[in-house]
């Protein structure tokens, strides 16, 4: 298994960017997939995550609540962060990882849960 990020680039405040993230292998309708993001002096922290079933059953992070969603496409074996109304505080390296483990609704928070990781890709919003 391998997750491949990409769509990071460096914006204004208030653009927008939609970040995929797409698996190769079998079996990626069995995987929970999260958007972690860490900036320069930062502890890496855990953004969205979606669950195998989708996004009936996600996790949000409080600062990008109503500003960030997640979603998912099977058959593209893809997950999305669309990342709306950006600002200079969500400049990181955002990196997507996958839970091959998770059941069904499960929405891993944990980097610990997350077996296989992608590189990162670069999100600087200027203000």
């Amino acid at each position: 298994v391998q997750l491949q990020a990409s769509g990071g680039g460096s914006v204004q405040a208030g653009d927008s960017l939609k970040l995929s993230c797409v698996a190769s292998g079998p079996l990626f309708n069995r995987a929970a997939v999260g958007w972690f993001r860490q900036a320069p002096g930062k502890e890496r922290e855990l953004v969205a995550a979606i669950s195998r079933s989708g996004s009936g059953s996600a996790y949000i992070e409080d600062s990008v609540k109503g500003r960030f969603t997640i979603s998912r496409d099977n058959a593209k074996k893809t997950v999305y962060l669309q990342m709306d109304s950006l600002k200079p505080e969500d400049t990181a390296v955002y990196y997507c990882a996958g839970d091959y483990n998770a059941i069904y609704y499960y929405v891993p928070q944990d980097p610990d849960e997350y077996e296989h990781w992608g590189q990162g890709t670069q999100v600087t919003v200027s203000s």
